[in-house]
């Protein structure tokens, strides 16, 4: 039985896992919108979410602990300097989740995910 247990597997090993939804992380972040399952479009706008309320207090111990799951410097400060004082103003709910039908190949579900506020293009 899986009672208590808050994690879901999505068929793989805990560090293939923890690439995906990294890597996954990422793309929203630097796209502001993302096309995948969407079982992995519900964990990733979890670890999404926990990760943009944490950035909208500007600190050194907030920018190490987005540095430690990004691994990108630049997607550091585009999160603190542009994502962050869009979002300030907001409890939570900073991604947005459609469905969109399903997956020809396998008729898996797939999903739309994207951030509710987005910084302006140059």
């Amino acid at each position: 039985m899986r009672h208590g247990k808050a994690v879901k597997k999505l068929g793989r090993k805990k560090e293939h896992r923890k690439a995906l939804l990294r890597n996954l992380l990422r793309a929203l972040l630097t796209h502001s919108r993302i096309k995948t399952t969407l079982r992995k479009a519900k964990e990733v706008k979890k670890l999404a979410d926990k990760i943009i309320a944490f950035a909208r207090e500007d600190n050194l111990k907030n920018r190490r602990r987005a540095q430690q799951i990004l691994m990108d410097k630049k997607l550091v400060k585009k999160l603190f300097l542009e994502y962050a004082p869009l979002m300030r103003e907001r409890t939570g709910g900073y991604c947005r989740l459609y469905r969109s039908g399903f997956r020809v190949g396998d008729n898996a579900e797939m999903a739309i995910l994207e951030l509710v506020a987005k910084p302006e293009k140059k």
